[in-house]
């Protein structure tokens, strides 16, 4: 256990010294890359920026998710060249089944409820899934920065009242409550559509 902490610590340091000479830009690269191919520590990047600088929280949220939408872009490409035979090789028929149609009702609900959510969520998974279904890219990119809006400003304020040890609780609630945590996301993004029908319906019923 001590040399893991050990490594990590390591590793952490490691990493901030690469993003000191970056300025607030570097929750933006870390993002990126992170959006693309290499899984970093994203929660961990933005909550350390936060607590070094309660003032500029806004700015690193909108930055780390404007760059993990940007990042994403690579795996879109990927998967829109493999098409669903990429997606097939990866997971089961039932699975490719029930994420297609969910894909095929709400496109955009689909991959932004997974960008919400932290590790070990598999949300490259659900970016491929997006490009081998062909969803409009306009629509990809605004998925996934507003998923990650939701879930960084979370972290940023939580870290702003309780300090940057919120990662690891957020990590450990994550694990050890994945239903009910899923279970109360997916509840307010069911709430969320609910009241985006009723006040079409409302328009349409006035227009009429």
């Amino acid at each position: 256990m001590k040399t893991l902490e050990l490594i990590l610590t390591r590793y952490t340091g490691w990493l901030w010294s690469i993003l000191a000479p970056l300025g607030i830009w570097g929750v933006f690269v870390v993002s990126a890359i992170d959006g693309s191919f290499l899984g970093l520590p994203m929660d961990a990047v933005v909550a350390g920026y936060v607590y070094q600088d309660h003032s500029k929280f806004l700015l690193y949220v909108i930055l780390a998710s404007a760059g993990s939408a940007i990042g994403s872009s690579v795996l879109y490409l990927v998967g829109y060249l493999g098409g669903e035979t990429l997606l097939r090789r990866r997971m089961s028929q039932q699975r490719f089944e029930k994420i297609h149609h969910s894909f095929d009702q709400h496109e955009v609900w689909t991959l932004m409820l997974p960008a919400m959510l932290p590790p070990p969520t598999p949300f490259k998974l659900f970016v491929l899934a997006a490009a081998g279904f062909e969803m409009n890219f306009g629509h990809f990119l605004l998925a996934i920065f507003a998923g990650r809006l939701v879930r960084f400003l979370i972290l940023s304020l939580l870290t702003i009242k309780y300090g940057r040890g919120v990662v690891n609780l957020v990590a450990h609630l994550f694990r050890t409550h994945l239903h009910w945590t899923l279970g109360i996301l997916g509840a307010l993004i069911l709430l969320g559509v609910l009241v985006r029908q009723l006040r079409r319906r409302n328009r349409d019923s006035i227009n009429n």
